[in-house]
């Protein structure tokens, strides 16, 4: 179908995102993709300041950033976000099959 035109490339843009997050964003803030090293680095110097905002800014940022596109697109136009595209039940609430 028309609608999953891109589907099969969604590892590549998901790779090319955290490539992208690593190589701009994290010599500029600091940033951290494992939250192991996060909370490892902030036990040694004692300074969970910020600590709270590795932790809550993620999943607020998915939980805005699906409620913008699901205002903003009519919902039909809403797909489940999956890495893995094959066959089976959809395991979101879309209404199909992938």
């Amino acid at each position: 179908s028309n609608d999953h035109a891109l589907a099969r490339y969604t590892g590549l843009f998901a790779g090319a995102l955290v490539a992208l997050y690593i190589a701009l964003l994290a010599p500029l803030s600091g940033m951290s993709l494992n939250p192991a090293r996060t909370f490892g680095s902030a036990a040694f110097t004692r300074r969970f300041r910020f600590l709270p905002l590795y932790v809550v800014a993620p999943v607020l940022g998915m939980l805005l950033a699906a409620e913008a596109h699901a205002r903003l697109l009519p919902a039909r136009a809403v797909h489940c976000a999956k890495l893995n595209h094959g066959d089976g039940d959809c395991h979101f609430v879309c209404g199909g099959r992938h």
